[in-house]
């Protein structure tokens, strides 16, 4: 993996140049004199042969005994991972995602020390509202592709030009094309003051975030250190369950009685994320290092991602097998190929181990927030939890289809959540 760099010396030259989506490449002695605080264009180029030898790994896969159960109650089934595996070293094809990936704008820049890698957009309309949007774990930059053009695009997607955004998606530190950490401290809080840094140093004085997983962690976590440049947010994992539903999951209690219907069925999708899909969290929170396995073996990375929450790995499974969902085949892969390439397996289960938050309780998010909530979600959240947990809640819907990775899987739907989400947070819309 190589990236290359360049970019004006001078600030003004450098916010016009940002401003406009893209920078020029400079003399070797001009790109030499560059402050820490420039933003150089970012090039992907992934060696033919490290594509070579990602094949070669995969087809020498030592592989386990078939699992002793029918259902996936041991893990990922090892008829799935053989399925992936040979379409991975036989059919799949990387040129393709990358040729995707080259076709629009990189950058990267050093804040606090550690390069911040992100893809930067800007919509051809002259109001567009700038939007941060963050991705998490186990996802990457992948997630996002697919909304780029219907939200800096609106009108080729049945939508308005008023509907337009700037995007700015970042690769979280550890993650992706950015930097790796050296030291600690890399947690939610500081990523979201870097996502301040990183808006403000490319011009935006106003602008909205939006999160899901790790990124409605660092979205929650910018709302309350409360940047007067940004506006809202807008999270489709969001962070609601209250005080004594968290104990009473914690030690395995009764639910409380009077639930509603929507409460009882949130109730219900924590008790099992609880007892049965917290074990990659917690091995990534304690001991991320230990996990060497999925930095050397392709296969054992593709199965660690795979099984992240039992929603995302049924819908995976249905793909192997042929079935047609959101996501394809090559969708998947392009996520792991790109942990695989970057070496990004362990620096990117760090993050688990650097975070002291409580992942679902509120945090008190004092600016306008809206909320997404797709079914099959790790837990879909009730209106009652939502209006408590954001108290300056400016929208909320309830989806019929889609679950964690909802901008990679429903790509339209969670688009038009966006517009109508933060549509009162723009200027036309408050006089």
């Amino acid at each position: 993996m190589s990236g290359t760099s360049s970019s004006p010396t001078r600030r003004s030259l450098l916010a016009a140049s940002a401003a406009a989506g893209a920078l020029s490449l400079l003399p070797a002695h001009l790109a030499a004199a560059v402050d820490s605080n420039a933003i150089r264009s970012f090039h992907i180029n992934v060696p033919e042969a490290d594509l070579v030898d990602l094949r070669r790994r995969v087809k020498a896969t030592r592989w386990p005994t078939k699992e002793t159960v029918t259902d996936p109650s041991q893990g990922v089934q090892l008829a799935t991972i053989q399925k992936l595996a040979r379409y991975w070293s036989t059919e799949y094809d990387w040129r393709r995602c990358e040729a995707k990936l080259k076709a629009l704008p990189h950058f990267v820049t050093e804040i606090d020390g550690v390069d911040i890698h992100f893809i930067h957009v800007r919509s051809k309309h002259e109001n567009a509202l700038p939007l941060i949007v963050t991705h998490g774990w186990p996802g990457s930059i992948i997630e996002q592709l697919k909304i780029v053009d219907p939200l800096t695009n609106p009108t080729a997607h049945g939508a308005s030009a008023s509907d337009a955004f700037h995007l700015v998606i970042p690769s979280l530190p550890g993650h992706g094309f950015s930097g790796k950490p050296t030291t600690t401290g890399w947690d939610p809080i500081r990523i979201a003051r870097a996502w301040t840094v990183l808006m403000k140093r490319l011009g935006y004085t106003r602008f909205a975030a939006q999160g899901g997983d790790w990124g409605n962690a660092v979205t929650e976590q910018m709302a309350l250190q409360a940047p007067p440049e940004l506006i809202g947010i807008h999270t489709n994992m969001p962070a609601t369950v209250p005080a004594d539903i968290a104990k009473a999951l914690q030690f395995g209690e009764p639910p409380p009685s009077g639930l509603s219907a929507d409460e009882k069925h949130a109730w219900d999708q924590l008790d099992f994320f609880y007892k049965h899909g917290l074990g990659y969290a917690q091995e990534m929170a304690n001991r991320p290092q230990t996990l060497y396995g999925i930095e050397d073996s392709p296969v054992g990375l593709a199965a660690w991602m795979l099984d992240h929450d039992a929603s995302s790995y049924a819908l995976i499974a249905r793909v192997f097998d042929g079935q047609r969902e959101g996501l394809t085949r090559d969708d998947i892969l392009d996520n792991v190929t790109l942990y695989w390439l970057t070496n990004t397996a362990v620096s990117s289960a760090r993050l688990y181990w650097e975070s002291k938050l409580p992942f679902f309780a509120p945090k008190g998010v004092p600016i306008p927030a809206a909320v997404s909530v797709f079914p099959d979600e790790i837990y879909a959240a009730p209106r009652s939890w939502t209006e408590k947990a954001y108290p300056k809640l400016i929208y909320y819907n309830k989806l019929d289809k889609g679950g964690h990775f909802a901008a990679w899987e429903q790509p339209q739907l969670f688009s038009s959540e966006m517009r109508a989400a933060f549509k009162s947070l723009r200027p036309s819309q408050n006089g």
